[in-house]
């Protein structure tokens, strides 16, 4: 099965698209641009410092659990999510793809060097212990709109280790997907007896190909989300609903005994 960020927004984190799928915001940074540009590395992390303290603090939510009961009934085989929020995880799913990584990590471009958010969090804040800014909005994945202070004051340590650039340990858009976890989410699909979409619009094409691979093989599709889809076309079952309420009734059914 296929999650995407529909089934994290009841745990407080914003999505990006609406009913139709179009942007409800500005389109996140580009891959290109964070590599090549310092300030636009800044403008990134600034809006990153302010917003992770919410992020951090999300907790999974009733779809969240209700697939990790799912998967302990055995109806689950695998998730693939495009979240970075790792709320599956923490809700108890055991085998979960994170097929866009993880926001938890920070990354070095140069050596490869992996740390904790939470402690480059505090590096960060070592760093602008004269600069401050407040949310004025929500945004997906940790970012959030700031106020007027200056990004262009805000500094980014470079990597301990190496001097190099870091990023979140995340596949930004414009960026490919490491070949060996797509590999592992196609093997996924292709031992699926039915195949569940829930929470995604499938827009990007990182988490469509995976349903295009199911329809593929002759596998039963099920979506259930609010709004249109890439794939309605494929679908044997469309649910348009919200997660948060369905999947828990999936999980009724199957408790007692009518699944």
């Amino acid at each position: 099965m296929l999650t995407g960020a529909g089934v994290s927004t009841s745990s407080g984190i914003p999505d990006y698209r609406d009913r139709n799928g179009d942007w409800k915001q500005s389109q996140p940074i580009q891959y290109g641009e964070f590599v090549r540009s310092a300030e636009a590395r800044q403008r990134y992390w600034s809006r990153s410092y302010v917003g992770w303290s919410h992020f951090s603090k999300a907790a999974p939510n009733p779809a969240h659990d209700a697939l990790a009961r799912l998967e302990l009934a055995g109806k689950v085989d695998t998730v693939i999510t495009q979240n970075v929020d790792e709320l599956h995880a923490r809700a108890g799913s055991r085998r979960v793809i994170d097929l866009h990584g993880r926001l938890s990590k920070v990354r070095c471009l140069d050596c490869g060097n992996v740390i904790a958010r939470s402690d480059f969090q505090d590096e960060l804040e070592a760093a602008n212990a004269g600069w401050h800014a407040a949310a004025t909005a929500l945004r997906a994945d940790g970012d959030v709109e700031l106020d007027e202070a200056d990004p262009q004051e805000f500094v980014v340590p470079d990597c301990e280790a190496c001097g190099g650039i870091l990023k979140p340990d995340v596949v930004f858009f414009g960026e490919s997907v490491p070949k060996a976890r797509v590999q592992e989410a196609m093997d996924a699909v292709d031992r699926a007896d039915a195949f569940l979409v829930t929470g995604s619009s499938l827009m990007v094409y990182s988490g469509f190909r995976f349903v295009r691979r199911a329809s593929d093989n002759g596998t039963p599709i099920v979506i259930v989300n609010q709004g249109r889809t890439r794939a309605d076309d494929l679908a044997a079952l469309r649910i348009d609903a919200d997660c948060t309420e369905v999947l828990p009734q999936a999980v009724a059914a199957v408790e007692g005994g009518q699944a």
